[in-house]
This record gives C-alpha cells, sequence and structure tokens, in this order.
C-alpha cells in the first residue's frame, strides 16, 4: 500500500512556502507551510521542498521523476512505521 504518489509529490514541489514540508499525519501525507509545522509535526516530516527541489535536474519535471521519487518517499514512510 503506497501513502505518496506522484501527486503528493507535486503539490510538494508546486507549494508556494518553500519551506514547506511533506508531512504523515493521521496516515495521510499533507503539505505543511514551515508556519504550521509544530513540535507534534516535526518527527513526521518526510521531506522539506527545498531538499526534494535539490533532487530535481533539469526545468521539466517528468511523471517518471515524479513517480520515482514518490516510491523513495513512501520508502521513508514506511520505514516511519506507517
Amino acid at each position: 500500500m503506497a501513502f505518496i504518489d506522484r501527486e503528493c509529490v507535486r503539490q510538494l514541489i508546486e507549494a508556494p512556502d518553500p519551506d514547506a514540508a511533506l508531512v504523515f499525519v493521521r496516515g495521510d501525507c499533507v503539505v505543511l507551510p514551515a508556519a504550521e509545522i509544530d513540535d507534534a509535526h516535526q518527527g513526521l516530516v518526510i521531506i522539506r521542498r527545498r531538499d526534494l527541489t535539490a533532487q530535481l535536474h533539469g526545468d521539466t519535471i517528468t511523471d517518471q521523476q515524479l513517480d520515482l521519487l514518490a516510491d523513495r518517499l513512501d520508502n521513508v514512510v514506511h520505514d516511519m512505521g506507517a
């Protein structure tokens, strides 16, 4: 069962807050602006937008790149005990 798909990754990339993060909350992955990540959510951060965009190459992001990133991030979620 996958928790993260390409749309989750796309939402993080397109988030207006450069410090936004993909956070695992109650079984779902949501994009939160940095201002909404409190101490309770800090340990649930999967990746921050700035760290994700550092892994992207080129001006055009393909669905294949998004799927690859989603697979990697899904593994992180599973390692967190999902």
